[in-house]
């Protein structure tokens, strides 16, 4: 479904990325792994286009792409799910999974009734303002907004950061089911580790904007994923 080719990456005269190449499958969780600081979410913001990479090569789904800007990458089928979220605070839950509207035909203008079998907690609160969620709450609002688009690459970004133990099970359970059930690649980058190398059909480990190892969990032992992840 994706696959990076020398991907690099600039903020300004600093580079971030330096030469990612990387792959991910339909049906399968990639997880992007590493310490602060070493490119993780530069990485996706890549991918999504919301921020411009320098260079290298993105093929989706076989064809490749240029340097497109964010809307026209959702256009191509790519959801993103930012750390922090990034859910409209002043609308109601409703209105922010209507948002993703915007990248479907008019006919496909609804609520699919599994992202509130996915979500039960959303379905009871739809009158409710975004910003008067938990933090739990606002989280499984934004990967239920990304799936309102009919995705076939999922980008999440820390989706455990600051939840509560009991949605950060409830969010593994969904991205187990997604990965089983939908024609979607997910590409997950989290630091909590249990989560992430439990949910990983293949990981990416970055140093320095760099990829320092990779490979499915098959030829990956967790030693040698903690250790790469220590250094």
């Amino acid at each position: 479904m994706l696959k990076l080719t020398d991907m690099t990456l600039h903020y300004g005269h600093s580079q971030i990325l330096n030469g990612i190449s990387m792959e991910a499958r339909q049906g399968e969780v990639t997880c992007v792994m590493g310490t602060n600081g070493v490119g993780k979410t530069s990485l996706m913001k890549a991918i999504s286009g919301t921020h411009p990479r320098s260079g290298g090569k993105l093929e989706l789904n076989g064809e490749q792409l240029g340097v497109l800007p964010a809307h026209r990458m959702a256009w191509k089928g790519v959801a993103y799910v930012p750390q922090g979220r990034e859910i409209f605070p002043l609308l109601t839950v409703r209105e922010n999974l209507e948002t993703g509207f915007s990248c479907l035909p008019v006919s496909e203008h609804f609520v699919p009734d599994e992202v509130f079998d996915l979500f039960p907690v959303l379905k009871q609160m739809q009158n409710r303002r975004g910003g008067d969620l938990s933090g739990g709450q606002q989280q499984q609002l934004a990967i239920a907004r990304a799936l309102i688009t009919k995705p076939n690459l999922l980008l999440l970004d820390e989706p455990t950061e600051g939840i509560q133990p009991n949605i950060i099970q409830q969010i593994g359970e969904v991205i187990r089911h997604l990965r089983t059930t939908s024609r979607m690649a997910i590409v997950l980058v989290e630091q909590y580790f249990d989560f992430a190398y439990d949910l990983a059909d293949r990981l990416v480990v970055l140093r320095r904007g760099e990829v320092m190892i990779k490979g499915t969990r098959d030829n990956l032992t967790r030693d040698q994923v903690l250790q790469a992840v220590s250094v």
